[in-house]
């Protein structure tokens, strides 16, 4: 079961308004501007994979300029002058289209137009029409852990407000909105904030074991190739989506010295790596993290030969969390292809992540600064309350 408590903080944002993108086929629908209660999202496949898998399918340099080029091709929506209805989802959807935008971040500026479109005439009003677009947002995943602490932390930041500070509603509105914008514009900066936070851990000649691709690792390792570091990268294959692989063609622009393994040559190449870098999916209370499938046995195998390592994560990734093993974790599906005939009788373990325990990281880099795992609970509760 799920341990839950006080924590967690902040996330990303790109400052400019929302591109309304034709929706792709493979994206849930939308559901009635009423926001029924139903889960928005119904396909058997966790919506946490679904998303993974197309921004990682598009996270490359090609397709960046393609999203450059849809935003001149594509004007703005703005829902209440096309005289529809409004609908968190679908705004929540049109920001998901930009690549380079994380999940939650989404989330922050679909949040930040409900108040924008709202009609409330008092902030209790407001506040309720907010909690039920946020409800209806973390409904759409169940499974993904950032969406789910994205909303919560808005809420928690922009709710702060009281009413009693003003005269009227609309100055106590126009101030939980500037808070809104605040909170994306702090967002905007967590990747380069961690980047630069790391750069005094890569020396040159290190070599550096990554696994599957996270886009704020990508930014600390892009990062020290401008700074004229020079570094090698291990880069796993990352079965079954094989992040991995597209990582390591994002590096080898770069012109970084890359190296693909197998997942299973991990142990193997251990003794070549210097230092492990990883993202997350989420951090947790006990200063864990849960991340793509087979970071903890990576983890394992670093700390049994005293490698380091490193955890990239923007705070807004800090949930309300406290697993106790890996079956606490809620599963969050994928397809999996074995290129072989799979008997119907033979179970095959589907789940997307893993969890790894304090005990096996290093530091986690975060726009909060350089965290100890032991010191991450302290941090949230801090921040929270």
């Amino acid at each position: 079961m799920w341990r839950e408590s006080a924590s967690f903080i902040l996330d990303k944002h790109q400052n400019n308004k929302p591109i309304s993108l034709t929706h792709s086929t493979d994206s849930p629908p939308p559901p009635s501007a009423s926001m029924a209660d139903e889960n928005p999202n119904p396909n058997p496949i966790s919506a946490y994979y679904q998303t993974r898998a197309a921004h990682h399918g598009i996270v490359t340099s090609e397709w960046l300029e393609q999203a450059q080029a849809a935003v001149r091709r594509y004007p703005d929506h703005d829902s209440s002058v096309s005289g529809r209805p409004f609908s968190v989802i679908e705004e929540f959807n049109s920001w998901r289209q930009q690549p380079d935008l994380a999940e939650a971040v989404a989330a922050i500026r679909a949040l930040a137009a409900v108040i924008r479109a709202s009609e409330a005439t008092t902030m209790m009003e407001l506040e309720i029409e907010l909690k039920k677009a946020s409800d209806t947002l973390k409904s759409w995943d169940t499974t993904s852990i950032s969406l789910t602490a994205g909303c919560d932390l808005f809420m928690r930041y922009v709710t702060r407000t009281s009413a009693l500070e003003f005269e009227d509603f609309n100055s106590a509105k126009s101030r939980v909105l500037e808070r809104a914008e605040k909170f994306g514009e702090i967002s905007c900066k967590a990747r380069t904030i961690i980047a630069m936070l790391s750069q005094d851990f890569i020396f040159d000649g290190c070599t550096i074991l990554v696994h599957g691709f996270s886009r704020v690792v990508f930014e600390i390792l892009e990062t020290s190739a401008q700074n004229k570091k020079l570094f090698r990268v291990l880069c796993t294959e990352g079965r079954p989506d094989k992040t991995g692989v597209l990582l390591a063609n994002e590096l080898a622009k770069l012109d970084i010295p890359v190296k693909l393994l197998i997942d299973s040559a991990v142990a193997y190449s251990m003794d070549e790596v210097d230092m492990v870098f990883v993202g997350a999916d989420g951090v947790v209370e006990s200063g864990g993290i849960i991340n793509m499938m087979g970071t903890y046995q990576i983890a394992l195998v670093a700390h049994s030969m005293n490698k380091p390592v490193y955890v990239a994560a923007e705070s807004y990734k800090f949930a309300r969390l406290y697993p106790l093993d890996q079956k606490d974790l809620e599963p969050a599906l994928r397809p999996i292809d074995f290129n072989v005939p799979v008997p119907p009788k033979v179970e095959v373990e589907r789940s997307a992540r893993d969890y790894t325990p304090p005990q096996y990281l290093t530091l986690l880099f975060t726009d909060l600064g350089a965290l100890t795992p032991s010191v991450v609970s302290d941090e949230l509760i801090q921040l929270y309350l």
